[in-house]
C-alpha cells in the first residue's frame, strides 16, 4: 500500500513535470516564432532590395588617380571612361534601371583648353564605341545639359546614340555634358512663367530633352554617390536629389567597381525612406518603369 502510494505520487508529479515542460516548450517555440516573424519583417522593411532605382554617380577622382599613379591626367580622364563601361554592365544586376553619370558640368568649362579638349574627344569616342554594346544589352543612352557649347561632331554622336539605343529597356543611361542644375531649374521656371501653369499642373518630376527634342520624364534620384572624398553636390541634378539618399566614398572614380556599387546599394538597402512621413517607406514611381 505505501509504496503503491509513493509510486502513485512519483507518477503525478511526473505528469506534472511532464506538463509543465509542454506548455514550457509550447510557449517558448511561440515566442520564438513571434519574434522570427518580426525579425523576417524587420529585413523585409529594413534591408530588402529595391527594385527600379535611379542611381546617380559624380564621377570625381580621376586627376589625382592619375598623380596617384604618376600619370598624367589625361590617363586618369581615360581610365575613368573605361570605369563607366564597368559600372554600366554591373547596374542591371543591381536593381538599378536608371542611372545619371556626371560627366561634364558647366563650370568645368574653366579648366585648361587641352583639357577640356581631351574631355570631349573621350565623350564622343564613347558614344561611338559603346553604341553597338548599348543596343546589344538592351540600354538607352541619353544626355542632358546644354547644347549651345557642344562641337558639331559631339552633336552627331550624342544624336546618333540616342537614336540607335531607343528601344533599350533595361537600363537608362543617362550622361550630363555641359550640365547645370540651377540652369534646368531656371529654364523650367521660364517655361512655366510664359505658359502661366497653375500650380496644379507643376510636375515635380522634371522634363528633359535629348538631343533630338523628344521629351523624356524621368523618376527622381533615390541614391546619389560622389567617389573622390569629397561631399558635395556641385550643382548636379538639385531638383531630383530633394530626397535622395547620399553616399560619399572615398574611392577616386577609376577605382570604383562593382563591387564598390554595390556596398553602396547595399548600404542604400538598409535605410529607411520617410519622405517626410513616420514610417512610411519607399515609394516606387511606378508609372515611369510601366512604359
Amino acid at each position: 500500500m505505501w509504496e503503491s502510494g509513493v509510486r502513485s505520487q512519483e507518477s503525478g508529479v511526473r505528469s506534472q513535470t511532464q506538463l509543465s515542460s509542454f506548455f514550457w516548450d509550447f510557449t517558448l517555440q511561440n515566442k520564438v516564432l513571434r519574434n522570427y516573424g518580426k525579425f523576417q519583417m524587420s529585413i523585409a522593411t529594413v534591408a530588402a532590395p529595391r527594385v527600379g532605382l535611379h542611381v546617380a554617380i559624380i564621377m570625381d577622382g580621376n586627376g589625382r588617380w592619375a598623380i596617384s599613379h604618376a600619370r598624367d591626367r589625361r590617363e586618369g580622364h581615360r581610365a575613368g571612361a573605361d570605369n563607366v563601361r564597368r559600372i554600366v554592365e554591373a547596374a542591371p544586376g543591381l536593381c538599378i534601371r536608371a542611372l545619371t553619370l556626371y560627366a561634364f558640368s558647366r563650370d568645368n568649362w574653366a579648366r585648361p583648353e587641352p583639357e577640356v579638349k581631351n574631355l570631349m574627344a573621350l565623350l564622343r569616342e564613347f558614344l561611338d564605341t559603346e553604341r553597338e554594346r548599348c543596343v546589344r544589352d538592351g540600354v538607352r543612352i541619353q544626355v542632358i545639359g546644354s547644347r549651345q557649347r557642344l562641337d558639331y561632331a559631339l552633336l552627331r554622336s550624342i544624336a546618333s546614340a540616342e537614336t540607335a539605343t531607343a528601344k533599350g529597356q533595361q537600363l537608362d543611361l543617362r550622361i550630363a555634358i555641359d550640365y547645370s542644375s540651377r540652369d534646368a531649374i531656371l529654364a523650367a521656371a521660364k517655361r512655366m512663367g510664359g505658359a502661366r501653369l497653375r500650380p496644379s499642373r507643376i510636375q515635380t518630376r522634371p522634363t528633359h530633352c535629348t538631343a533630338n527634342g523628344n521629351p523624356t520624364t524621368i523618376p527622381n534620384v533615390d541614391l546619389l554617390i560622389r567617389t573622390g572624398g569629397e561631399q558635395r553636390l556641385s550643382d548636379f541634378l538639385l531638383w531630383e536629389c530633394a530626397y535622395a539618399e547620399l553616399y560619399f566614398t572615398p574611392v577616386l572614380w577609376p577605382d570604383f567597381s562593382a563591387r564598390d556599387l554595390k556596398c553602396a546599394i547595399d548600404e542604400f538597402n538598409h535605410r529607411e525612406r520617410r519622405f517626410g512621413k513616420v514610417g512610411a517607406g519607399a515609394r516606387v514611381e511606378k508609372d515611369y518603369w510601366l512604359r
